[in-house]
């Protein structure tokens, strides 16, 4: 997995986002984690949809195109939701912690960008 950032509309919005691409790191997600702490999410490539089946704390989900442009926010989606779809044009997903960030600033439209860590 890869570490970085998350930009929306050019200025840092996730300080700490971890990158998941690997099939087993797409599937793992979140699960098994008690919470996530605010500051962190998790960006998950490919995906267009997400599920909270086994999950012990509520997310908000951001679905991006390839162009990483918002497509959809999902807000406080709690454990147990059997899908949660992005929509046709979804391709990433990346998960925070519920209430933890302003949603209203990515709305569907907005450009967020990803900024790998150095090292």
């Amino acid at each position: 997995m890869q570490t970085g950032q998350i930009l929306l509309n050019g200025r840092v919005w996730v300080a700490c986002a971890t990158r998941a691409v690997t099939l087993p790191g797409r599937m793992c997600g979140l699960l098994g984690r008690r919470s996530l702490p605010n500051g962190q999410g998790l960006l998950i490539e490919r995906c267009g949809s997400i599920h909270t089946i086994g999950m012990r704390f509520a997310i908000d989900v951001v679905f991006l195109d390839s162009a990483w442009r918002v497509c959809r926010v999902a807000r406080n989606v709690r454990p147990g939701r059997l899908c949660v779809w992005g929509g046709w044009k979804a391709v990433r997903a990346l998960e925070v912690a519920a209430g933890w960030l302003d949603m209203n600033r990515a709305e569907p439209g907005a450009i967020m960008e990803w900024n790998p860590h150095a090292g």
